[in-house]
């Protein structure tokens, strides 16, 4: 009787270790990783105004870069730290360069017309701080329990709190089919169930 094949190693979890099994070529490890920090990655452009092509280019900049510096990652176990200012770094890049491409097509400069800098908006490119990093893994988090939920919480917490201006409710109401009504209470469980899926993660 044959032996049964040895099964996959499992993939590790924590950051240092998953840096470790992609140094490795652990395929599954790097697939791991995008997965566990593309949401947070793609919120740093997104957050600083760029549209969802620019997001992209800034989302693959910042993998390609990490995949060529995974051996000289010095603290992998900081690598969410890294990526988040790799990512801030590239977007300051494009907004830069968008700024530059809105001054060339204007053929005068008038005193008092200055618009506003979306790159003044954004922190130095210094490492982050603990606070900003801490308030983009929430927003990570958020957003990965999000699409862990069922319908209808994930289209009703999706309109509630997915744009600068929720729609009214009867707006809501007729998009998800329920009656108004029950957007308050149903609203509230769905809150009880992000937490839930919140506190799952790891």
């Amino acid at each position: 009787m044959s032996a049964a094949p040895a099964s996959a190693p499992p993939t590790p979890d924590g950051d240092a270790e998953l840096i470790g099994a992609c140094r490795r070529g652990d395929a599954r490890a790097w697939e791991r990783l995008v997965h566990r920090f593309e949401r947070l990655i793609y919120t740093v452009p997104r957050r600083a105004g760029l549209n969802a092509d620019e997001a992209a280019d800034v989302f693959q900049t910042v993998f390609m870069r990490l995949h060529q510096h995974l051996a000289a990652l010095q603290q992998p176990e900081r690598v969410q730290a890294w990526l988040v200012t790799t990512a801030r770094r590239e977007t300051l890049r494009l907004l830069h360069e968008r700024q530059r491409s809105s001054v060339e097509r204007v053929p005068a400069h008038r005193d008092g017309d200055d618009e506003a800098d979306p790159a003044a908006e954004l922190p130095d490119p210094d490492p982050l701080p603990e606070a900003l990093l801490d308030e983009l893994q929430q927003h990570h988090r958020a957003r990965c329990a999000l699409q862990a939920l069922g319908e209808p919480c994930r289209g009703l917490l999706g309109l509630l709190y997915g744009a600068d201006e929720a729609p009214a409710y009867a707006e809501i109401a007729a998009r998800l089919g329920m009656p108004v009504g029950s957007i308050g209470p149903t609203r509230a469980r769905c809150l009880a169930k992000l937490r839930e899926a919140m506190e799952a993660l790891p």
